[in-house]
């Protein structure tokens, strides 16, 4: 119960940010907070191993440059990290660093995890640095445009590099104290590249479901939804994906009609007469689907065979086409009957309002610091514009990206350059990095950005693995009884390309 419970949660605290909707941000928030009250009172009242394990955690803060390169600017930002030493084996174990990503990190991340168990295997030290301007690694007014500019995954990269020495200096660490990466969607691409950019300073990079290929148009992930729709061997069906389809084009066309009866029926708390607000509303009702396929099987959202059995039961004699709008008005319920919301708020112009709150309080909400590096660093727009895509094609790239010169006063015109620079400065997809394992799950629409092809290079070990029927992350968990096989073989082998390079490095330093 224990470790369910706290497995849940890190599984929470590695949802990202991408998924656009507003709804499905509120629900992990409450739940994630719910979870994390839970799970540390069992930590505090139950003992592992004859062992109280917060005790073993310690919290710190490293004062960061705001601005690596720029030698004039002397102003720091306080950086909050955990450290475990519970396995470490003195001296000359190795160092674990888990990356924080577009969020807070917690203790939960260097006392929970697949990481932590192969740490405990292989005595290693357990650290977690927190991204900056995420959690609570932010001074205040941070969040003012003028302040975002120090925001870059060029930037987190040198605060990795600055918080290896500071930790070297404070553990009298040596060369002898391999050090191993590990981060999961957004942190799994920082594992990636800091491998690659700091190559002396971490020895290997496990790199979980990580998008390190920039896309502006990132309507793959649309079309990846619907073929995991149509997916069997999770429960899918070619009639699921139909039904989506149709229940999607049903809502649109009927909502152009009767946007009263729309509102009502999913429980809105306004009227969809604006375009913008029936995007909102298009777009959240994704964002159910969309979550439960990117996170399958893993307790949150409901499973992809679920929202099947939803989409396909048939239990009145009507047309198709109301048919399938029913079902969909059936999923939306379902999903939002333990919302505390009293209905689902569908305001664009709120949805700006809230992204544009630069007070320190939101902080820790994210939504506008992730909304700025996509604007200048990723994109992922996960548009519907094709005509494979199951959902509405309201949700344009231009809905999308329109954000960046309200808030940020980010020219729309200058994205692609933005994110052209981002592929070229990291590699892409292609990036000739040796020690970096990419995991990728086949249910997770984010592989179309990460490396899922085999490849060797002078000698060195495959460097992906591919989990056919697995979701975003799934290999981040510790082990259940429940898993898959094929996950629990993917577990295994990353362990093996641990424990080999670990077994290589002490054998170069000899």
């Amino acid at each position: 119960m224990l470790f369910s419970l706290v497995r849940c949660l890190i599984l929470l605290l590695l949802l990202t940010l991408t998924d656009a909707g507003r709804t499905l941000m509120k629900i992990k928030e409450r739940v994630r907070n719910l979870q994390l009250q839970k799970a540390k009172q069992l930590l505090l009242t139950h003992p592992a191993s004859g062992r109280q394990p917060l005790r073993h955690v310690k919290e710190g803060r490293i004062h960061q440059q705001l601005d690596h390169f720029n030698r004039k600017n002397v102003s720091t930002f306080p950086q909050k990290f955990f450290v475990n030493e519970a396995h470490w084996q003195r001296p000359d174990g190795p160092v674990f660093l888990f990356i924080g990503g577009e969020g807070p990190i917690y203790e939960f991340d260097v006392l929970a995890g697949h990481h932590v168990d192969m740490a405990e295997k292989n005595g290693a030290l357990l650290l977690a640095l927190e991204h900056r301007f995420y959690g609570d690694s932010i001074n205040p007014d941070g969040l003012k445009t003028e302040n975002l500019a120090d925001l870059s995954s060029q930037q987190a990269l040198a605060d990795l590099a600055i918080f290896h020495q500071y930790i070297s200096q404070s553990f009298n660490l040596s060369h002898r104290n391999t050090w191993i990466s590990f981060g999961g969607s957004y942190s799994g691409a920082l594992s990636a590249w800091f491998r690659g950019k700091f190559p002396h300073l971490v020895y290997g990079a496990v790199a979980s479901s990580a998008p390190v290929m920039a896309k502006l148009d990132f309507s793959a992930y649309s079309d990846s939804v619907g073929l995991s729709l149509m997916n069997e061997a999770v429960g899918g069906s070619e009639k699921c994906l139909a039904g989506v389809r149709e229940a999607f084009a049903a809502a649109e066309a009927l909502m152009s009609r009767n946007a009263s009866r729309v509102a009502r029926d999913f429980g809105c708390c306004q009227i969809p007469r604006d375009l913008d607000d029936q995007i909102e509303l298009m777009q959240n009702l994704a964002d159910i689907i969309m979550g439960t396929v990117q996170y399958n099987e893993e307790g949150v959202l409901m499973s992809i065979d679920e929202i099947c059995t939803v989409m396909t039961n048939k239990s009145e004699a009507c047309e198709e086409e109301v048919e399938a709008y029913n079902r969909l008005v059936k999923l939306s319920q379902i999903y939002h009957s333990t919302s505390e919301e009293p209905c689902l708020d569908i305001s664009h112009e709120k949805t700006v309002k809230n992204l544009m709150d630069t007070s320190i309080h939101s902080g820790r909400r994210a939504e506008r610091q992730w909304t700025y590096q996509t604007c200048t660093e990723f994109g992922f727009y996960q548009t519907c514009e094709d005509a494979t895509c199951p959902f509405s094609g309201m949700v344009t790239l231009q809905s999308q990206n329109e954000l960046c010169p309200i808030l940020f006063g980010i020219s729309q015109h200058s994205l692609p350059g933005r994110i052209a620079f981002t592929n070229t400065y990291y590699g892409g997809d292609n990036a000739h990095t040796h020690r970096v394992l990419y995991v990728n799950g086949g249910v997770d629409p984010w592989r179309k950005l990460s490396v899922v092809q085999d490849r060797t290079e002078e000698g060195d070990e495959a460097q992906t693995i591919f989990i056919k029927d697995t979701a975003h992350c799934a290999d981040m968990m510790s082990g259940r009884v429940t898993d898959r096989c094929s996950l629990k073989k993917a577990r295994q082998e990353i362990e093996k390309h641990v424990v080999s390079w670990l077994k290589k490095a002490a054998q170069e330093k000899v």
